[in-house]
C-alpha cells in the first residue's frame, strides 16, 4: 500500500510536536519541583552560536505550521515570537496541534510533484517538488528543532529518555 503525502506529513509532525510539547511540561515541573528559574532553562542553548530553547521551540511549531500549510496551498496564520515561560510555549505547540488536525488528506495528497518555492532565510529561497520539500526538508528541519530542544534540556539536567523524544506508540 502506497503511503499517502497526508500520511506522511500530518501523523509525524503531530507526534513530533506533541512529544516537544510534552518535554516542555516535564521541564517545567522539574525547574518547579527544584527550585530553578525557568529562565535558566528558556534561555539555553547548546553554543552560543545557537537559538535558546525558546527559539528552537518557535522555529519547529512555524516550519510545522507553514510547511504543512504550504503543501495544502494555504497561508498558515501567523504565530507572533512573543512566548517567555513554559506554559506559552506548550500553548504554542497545541495551537500548532489543533492547526495540523484541521488538515484533511484531501488538501495535501497529490502534492508530490507539485513545485514550491520555499524561503531559507537570509533572502533566499529554494524551489523543489512536494516529495522532496516534505522529506529533504521540512521533516528534516522539524525534527533537527525538536532535537535540539530536547538536547538543551537533557544538557541542563532535565530527566529525558528516548522515550520521552519519541513518545508512545
Amino acid at each position: 500500500m502506497p503511503i499517502s503525502m497526508y500520511q506522511a506529513t500530518v501523523p509525524p509532525l503531530l507526534r513530533a510536536v506533541g512529544n516537544l510539547s510534552s518535554i516542555l511540561e516535564k521541564a517545567s515541573t522539574h525547574a518547579e519541583t527544584r527550585g530553578i528559574d525557568p529562565q535558566v532553562l528558556l534561555q539555553s542553548r547548546l553554543y552560543p552560536d545557537m537559538f535558546s530553547l525558546v527559539r528552537q521551540v518557535q522555529i519547529a511549531s512555524d516550519l510545522t505550521r507553514r510547511g504543512t500549510a504550504r503543501l495544502a496551498g494555504v497561508d498558515a496564520p501567523p504565530l507572533a515570537d512573543t512566548e517567555t515561560s513554559f506554559s506559552e510555549l506548550v500553548h504554542r505547540l497545541q495551537t500548532t496541534i489543533a492547526y495540523l488536525e484541521s488538515f484533511k488528506p484531501e488538501q495535501i495528497d497529490g502534492t508530490e510533484d507539485k513545485e514550491f518555492t520555499v524561503p531559507v532565510g537570509g533572502g533566499h529561497s529554494i524551489t523543489m517538488r512536494g516529495w522532496p520539500f516534505l522529506s529533504y526538508f521540512l521533516l528534516p528541519n522539524v525534527f533537527f528543532h525538536v532535537t535540539t530542544a530536547y538536547a538543551i534540556l537533557r544538557h541542563n539536567g532535565i530527566e529525558l529518555g528516548k522515550r520521552d523524544f519519541l513518545g508512545q506508540p
